[in-house]
């Protein structure tokens, strides 16, 4: 069994030392603000964007470009997970969560500030659109590195609870961005649209800095720090880390990325998709806003519940639970957000994306990363749980739209949403078990034992 250590090196299976406090406080707050950023987009793409950067076009094509930008830093996120991931394995894993932040920052700050299609023409949209693809290189590196910050040094009974600090980041960041847009939103009333908008970008560079703050003073990953202290020649195998991934470790990449597609699925067809449907069926902007607010309370709570019983369960019993629920609740999700009423709305989004994203993202970071070895991990876990992001989340409200506007219905989205979850279930059980993982899911064959890690 792993385990992490005191200052004094007596073995503990405890979180609660100074060191690893700090170290899942600057996984969740660095995650928080990523993912405040990010998502702060993906409200204002289906909620503002398409009047503001699109507004030339008919409503039904401009929310469709408006999403198309969504899709877009989703797009990204894989190729920053790659990015990232390579120097995360052979340079540091602390270097590339500051230097993922400091992107993110100026990516949204710029948002921020980009003058509207109506000032500066064609210029608008693609601006964005380039802005869009640094906030998903961005994320697609924050993600893998702050779970791998975590659960390297976390002991091995807490592996799934340590990893989901930096997947909590997710739903907090986006109940942060949510009550922010809500209150600038009442604030700024007509003017919203025209300039209000604006503030909650700008704000980002406020929390940028406080970020950076807590990562700066936080220990390099104790397993990178064994695997760096390896021999040239050992070092020599992990030239290229994501080379060795696909050749070495296809399985549970392709494995790991179906999986977690449940979890972004919800979060596409519910907190994207979904409101764009409910604001059009004439829920009030504020009441959808709040409602995501308390949806994303929900899913931080199941977050680390789930992850707790995953240490206790297992992975994949969590998993399947979560993927079950979420297949039974596909169609009367459906009907609820398209009823035209805040509480169906409600109903849908809390259960949808509180309770059933929450179970499936709890133990999702300890999952990924447990079915990758070392010296591949943060190329492989990144590049899995960001191409999954892409497809799961990304896409689906483009899917959704593209599905209603050929059937005219509404049944081939519940068809397609259920199938992708289904896929992610037997994803789930053709993979490894991680909590029974040893030598596989910490250091290497043959490394110094870390400091800070000692098998």
């Amino acid at each position: 069994m792993t385990h992490a250590t005191t200052r004094a090196g007596n073995p503990s299976d405890s979180l609660n030392t100074q060191d690893l406090r700090r170290i899942l406080a600057s996984s969740a707050i660095g995650s928080i603000i990523e993912y405040y950023d990010f998502i702060l987009y993906a409200t204002a793409a289906s909620l503002i964007f398409d009047k503001v950067f699109f507004s030339n076009l008919p409503s039904g094509v401009a929310l469709f470009a408006s999403f198309g930008t969504l899709a877009v830093g989703y797009i990204a996120r894989p190729l920053g997970g790659v990015v990232f991931g390579h120097f995360g394995d052979r340079v540091s894993r602390k270097r590339m969560l500051v230097v993922s932040m400091l992107l993110m920052g100026f990516a949204t700050v710029a948002i921020g500030l980009l003058p509207t299609q109506s000032v500066i023409g064609l210029a608008a949209p693609i601006l964005l659109v380039v802005l869009r693809v640094v906030q998903g290189l961005s994320v697609g590196g924050e993600w893998g590195g702050a779970t791998l910050m975590a659960l390297e040094h976390a002991p091995a009974s807490k592996r799934g609870f340590a990893a989901a600090f930096a997947n909590a980041g997710g739903p907090a960041g986006g109940l942060v961005a949510t009550f922010v847009v809500s209150g600038v939103s009442a604030l700024t009333g007509p003017a919203f649209l025209d300039w209000g908008w604006r503030i909650p970008f700008l704000l980002s560079a406020v929390l940028i800095l406080i970020g950076l703050v807590i990562r700066l003073k936080v220990a390099e990953s104790p397993v990178f720090q064994a695997l760096d202290a390896q021999a040239a020649e050992v070092r020599e195998r992990k030239r290229f880390p994501v080379v060795a991934v696909f050749r070495k470790h296809w399985r549970p990449l392709v494995l790991t990325l179906v999986a977690s597609l449940g979890f972004y699925t919800m979060q596409g067809f519910l907190t994207s998709w979904g409101v764009s449907v409910a604001n059009a069926e004439g829920v009030s902007r504020e009441g959808i806003l709040n409602v995501k607010g308390i949806a994303a309370v929900v899913t931080i709570v199941g977050c680390f519940a789930a992850a707790r019983a995953s240490d206790r369960l297992g992975r994949r019993a969590v998993l399947a639970v979560g993927g079950v629920l979420g297949i039974l609740w596909v169609y009367p999700a459906l009907v609820l957000l398209h009823n035209g009423t805040l509480w169906g709305f409600s109903v849908a989004v809390i259960v949808g994306n509180g309770l059933v994203q929450g179970l499936l993202a709890g133990p999702i970071g300890a999952y990924i990363s447990e079915q990758f070895p070392p010296d591949v991990r943060y190329t492989g876990a990144s590049l899995s749980y960001q191409a999954a992001s892409t497809l799961g989340a990304g896409l689906t409200p483009m899917l959704a739209t593209l599905l209603v506007m050929v059937d005219g219905s509404f049944a081939l989205v519940g068809v397609a949403w259920a199938l992708i979850l289904a896929a992610g279930l037997v994803a789930v059980f053709l993979s490894r078990e991680g909590t029974r993982l040893g030598a596989d899911a910490m250091p290497v064959a043959g490394t110094r034992k870390p400091p800070a890690a000692v098998r």
